[in-house]
């Protein structure tokens, strides 16, 4: 009998862990009172949007880039992404004395956008609804000799990933649940590796925006399905299909996808600023809006949750979360 072996274990999470050692933030964890009566458990919320950046994706990036050898650096990197893995790899490749080209959406949020570009990277936009990001990509990284990094679909950015679980695990020690926001499947994926490796029971759920529910279909189906590009407020999430090599791990290790509205993720996002006193995109509070609303059904006692990130201009929270946002 032949077995496989995962693309990402619990000895890369650790080795990305050490990689990634002085030059990522080790984020908060930080408890509510208010947050567990509302979930009936006890939540642990490891908030990514402290990290650099301001989402979990510079570690996977920074893990990924750093492993490129000195004439790949000297070439420089190409990423595709929406906006947190742009942020990430241009900051990377800053940190590494390298340039980057990110293929970016037209619609990306524009604090996003210029971020990106002002850690120094060269955008080039395309359509999301019409247009192959990853093919637009890879043609590019093709013409100019570029090192491409997906924001999702490596082994390196995985296991990078899933240092902010091992962190939370680390910090609070053994949990029961372990909630995560997913889009292309690479928080999930890196997450559960790790938590499943240290504690085989825990419970793995993941959440998406109800326009977006393409690892939910697929967990279903057995496969990866597509879905028409989500139009919701999560833009992290607007993804049409599960990454091929992280789906190969979620299908293994993911127990459960949950859905929200994009109603229920503002009133979380409002949740967040009002009640814990921290900023959260939409794709990062899509946890705790399945908490606030009982998406994730009956807890156990002890629940982590990774919140993703927090990039979002004042005027977008205010548009999203104001009082007539409805």
């Amino acid at each position: 009998m032949t077995t496989t072996t995962p693309p990402v274990t619990l000895d890369d999470v650790r080795d990305a862990a050490a990689r990634l050692k002085g030059v990522a933030h080790r984020t908060p964890v930080l408890r509510s009172s208010t947050l567990d009566a509302l979930a009936g458990a006890e939540i642990f919320l490891k908030c990514e949007n402290f990290q650099r950046v301001g989402a979990f994706k510079f570690r996977g990036a920074y893990n990924a880039a750093s492993r490129l050898t000195p004439e790949q650096l000297s070439r420089g990197i190409a990423a595709y992404s929406s906006g947190n893995h742009a942020q990430a790899v241009a900051l990377a490749a800053r940190e590494l004395g390298t340039t980057a080209v990110i293929v970016m959406p037209e619609d990306a949020p524009p604090s996003k956008r210029a971020a990106t570009a002002g850690y120094g990277a060269e955008i080039v936009t395309y359509d999301r609804y019409t247009g192959d990001r990853v093919a637009i990509a890879e043609t590019l990284a093709a013409e100019r000799g570029l090192a491409l990094i997906p924001p999702y679909e490596h082994p390196h950015v995985m296991a990078g990933q899933g240092t902010a679980a091992l962190e939370l695990l680390e910090e609070v020690g053994e949990l029961d649940a372990l909630l995560t926001p997913v889009g292309g499947g690479g928080l999930m994926a890196g997450s559960a590796t790790a938590a499943k490796s240290l504690y085989p029971g825990i419970r793995t759920l993941g959440v998406e925006p109800e326009a977006g529910d393409d690892t939910k279909r697929s967990l279903e189906a057995g496969r990866r399905i597509s879905v028409p590009v989500p139009r919701t407020i999560a833009d992290g999430q607007a993804l049409h299909t599960p990454g091929e090599l992280t789906f190969s791990v979620n299908r293994r290790l993911l127990d459960e996808v949950v859905l929200v509205t994009d109603d229920e993720i503002r009133d979380a996002m409002r949740f967040a600023f009002e009640r814990l006193k921290i900023v959260v995109e939409p794709s990062g509070a899509t946890p705790l809006a399945a908490l606030i609303n009982g998406r994730a059904g009956t807890l156990p006692r002890r629940v982590g949750v990774i919140i993703s990130g927090g990039n979002i201009d004042a005027g977008r929270f205010g548009e999203l979360c104001g009082s007539d946002a409805r």
